[in-house]
Formats: structure tokens, C-alpha cells, sequence
């Protein structure tokens, strides 16, 4: 990829590709003392580009004032996102989804008091983008950074809430279900950054089992809204799929996929119209199998736990079917669920900004030379 990104003379220029770009519109301001004196009131921007979405967000405390997102059509037609076309297309986004959240949010940029950004887990080559941005800005206005786990910023947006609004944050400790296109786990949070993993899969993730069970009945991509979508119109009970059996609080989806593609080969084999005729079942079927899965182990590991409150989080906590699931566990069990807006689904860096925000309020800021990690845990 090659970008490289540098502040001369009060302005951040990026050479990437041999191309020089200038970006003046940011001031040079006297570096602040990390270690001075907390304010009433903290105005964080973040920014979010472990993957194929560049966004930028800006909080005050607690309170969303912006969150910007760029997506990336140009993966669609692969079936999945390409590394080296997302960070390319990071590149070309990073300063207008930065300029658009600041001027959204009402503030000046001389009214940042840090920047957050991912350092991972995620795609290498895009997370240097949203790092070496972070940096240059950093510079240029003379602000702390803020390194954030992707995966802690996934639980975190349950704490963000929106102008004017009451929001009632989980009370530690609670369970947060983070589930996505590379993650299912169950996190015990005892703090905004004590978490511990106590179960998660030892093989695919349930997002990535929408989204592959979907690309065999041709569907599309990204596969899981679609299965979600059929899955309202169709029977829950059609088909029967294979479920783990695994020990303790974590999960397998490999064999539920195993299964799903063996029903469709044997069907398919009597019936060439069979996916076709039976669409909306075989999503709803499969729907209805995954969060069964799910919740069955999350039930465990809170009546384990003597845990009461329980949240969601992550691209899958989208899905209305494990929504509701969360309402009617409510219900059923008397728990207090905690489901994030669907706009802080997704990735967001509404939720790196609260992430940042946290470490901000306890002065842990990070050194200028840091480097992103594809890989990092809870």
C-alpha cells in the first residue's frame, strides 16, 4: 500500500502510492500535558478502520455529537472485502469522514482534547490508515492519542447514548455476547477494561456462518442481513440443522455449516428449484438454529455466574431474530438486557471515541511510535 504520513510546516501532508497530498486544514497548537487536570467535559474524536468501513465520531463525555460512516460497495462483487482495496479506499476517505464529523458535531477542531483510534484486531493494512491519520492529527493539534481494542469498543457502545436522552448503562459486572463476522464470545465485564473471554468459538464465528450459508443459496454479500430478512417470511421449524456439542460456555458453527450445505446438496439433487421454492424456511430454519445455539450457552454462563444483566454486542447484534431473543430471555429469566442502537451495531467509531473516552478519564494515553495488530484479544 505505502502510505506514509508526516506534519511540515503546521500541515499533514500522506504520500501514498507516490502521490503527495495536503491536507491543510488542520492548525498546529502547542502539545497539552497529557497528565493535566481532567475536564468537566471531554470532547474525544474517534477513528474506526479495522475493516472495509472508514468513520469518524466525535463524543462529549458520554454523548454522541457525530458518527460518520463510509462504507465500500466495491467489495459486493467479490463475496467478501479485498484488503488491498480497503485500505485503498480508507486512503481516499480518512479526511472527508474526519472533516464531516467535526463539522456535524458543531465543534471546532481546536476543541479536541484526544483521538481515538482502532489498533486492532482487523485488516493490517487498514488499520495503518486510521493509525498513521491519528498520528499526524495528533501532532497537528497538539493532542494525546488514545489506542483502542476493537473488540472492548464493541462492548463499550452499550455506555454511549444520544443527545437528550436517558440512557441506563449495564451495572458491573454484567455478560456481553459479542458477536460478529469474526467473533462469538461471552465476556464477563467487571469494568469499562476488566473483561475476560469465558467462552467463545473454537472455530468459525455465527457471522460467518450467516454470511457463508448465504453465499451457497446465492444470496449475496453481506449475507447476514439478507438471511434476516428472508428469515421474518419464512418457518423456523422447516428444517432441522446439526447442532454442537462442545463443553463449557463456547461455541462451533463449523458443523451447523457442514449440515446446512449437505441438506442443500441432497435437496438440490431431487429438486434443481429446491433453494428457490424454499428460500425463506431455509433462512428462518437457519436463523432460528444459530441463536438457539447461542443463547442456550449464554443462559448457562449466566445462571453460572449468578449474572442478571446481560448485553449484546457486534455486527450480528443487529439481527432482530436475537434481538428479540434478548426480550424474551428478559422475560423468561429476568434479566435486564442492554442491546446497542442498530447505528452502534455495526463498526462505528461512535463506540472507539467511548472506548478512548474511559482511558482518557484515566490518563492512559499512548506513545506516538505505536503500531497496529491484526491480531489482538479481550
Amino acid at each position: 500500500m505505502g502510505l506514509a504520513l508526516f506534519c511540515c510546516k503546521n500541515i499533514i501532508y500522506s504520500v501514498a502510492n507516490g502521490i503527495l497530498r495536503e491536507y491543510s486544514f488542520f492548525c498546529k497548537k502547542k502539545p497539552r500535558d497529557q497528565k493535566a487536570e481532567m475536564k468537566k467535559e471531554v470532547i474525544i474524536l474517534g477513528i474506526e478502520s479495522s475493516c472495509d468501513d472508514t468513520s469518524a465520531a466525535v463524543i462529549r463525555n458520554e454523548t454522541i455529537l457525530s458518527n460518520v460512516i463510509a462504507g465500500q460497495a466495491v467489495h459486493n462483487a467479490y463475496g467478501g472485502v479485498v484488503p488491498e482495496l480497503a485500505s485503498r479506499a480508507h486512503q481516499q476517505n480518512i479526511v472527508p469522514v474526519v472533516s464531516e464529523a467535526i463539522k456535524r458535531a458543531g465543534i471546532r477542531k481546536e476543541d479536541i482534547d484526544a483521538i481515538a483510534f482502532t489498533r486492532g484486531p482487523g485488516l493490517l493494512g487498514s488499520l495503518l490508515v486510521g493509525t498513521s491519520f491519528a498520528k499526524g492529527l495528533s501532532l497537528s493539534l497538539g493532542v494525546p492519542m488514545l489506542e483502542v481494542n476493537h473488540l472492548h469498543a464493541h462492548v463499550l457502545a452499550n455506555f454511549l447514548r444520544e443527545p437528550d436522552e436517558e440512557v441506563q448503562h449495564p451495572s458491573f459486572p454484567f455478560l456481553c455476547l459479542l458477536v460478529s463476522g469474526g467473533n462469538s464470545q461471552i465476556i464477563l465485564v467487571r469494568s469499562h477494561y476488566d473483561m475476560k473471554v469465558i467462552g467463545q468459538t473454537i472455530d468459525d464465528a455465527a457471522g460467518e456462518a450467516f454470511d457463508k450459508c448465504a453465499k451457497v443459496m446465492g444470496l449475496g454479500y453481506p449475507g447476514g442481513p439478507i438471511v434476516n430478512k428472508l428469515a421474518n417470511e419464512g418457518n423456523p421449524k422447516a428444517f432441522q440443522f446439526a447442532r454442537p456439542h462442545v463443553g463449557g460456555y463456547d461455541y462451533s458453527f463449523s458443523g451447523l455449516k457442514t449440515s446446512f450445505l449437505y441438506t442443500l446438496r441432497d435437496e438440490l439433487a431431487l429438486d434443481p428449484d429446491f433453494i428457490e421454492k424454499n428460500k425463506a424456511d431455509l433462512c428462518a430454519s437457519l436463523q432460528h438454529t444459530v441463536i438457539d445455539i447461542l443463547m442456550k450457552k449464554l443462559r448457562q454462563a449466566a445462571k453460572d455466574h449468578g449474572i442478571k444483566e446481560v448485553a449484546v454486542a457486534g455486527g450480528v447484534s443487529a439481527n432482530t431474530g436475537l434481538r428479540d431473543a434478548f426480550h424474551d430471555h428478559a422475560r423468561r429469566y429476568g434479566w435486564k438486557v442492554y442491546i446497542p442502537k442498530f447505528a452502534y451495531t455495526t463498526d462505528n467509531a461512535a463506540m472507539v471515541a467511548i472506548s478512548g473516552y474511559y482511558k482518557y478519564l484515566q490518563g492512559d494515553f499512548c506513545s506516538i511510535d505505536a503500531v497496529p495488530f491484526s491480531r489482538i484479544t479481550i
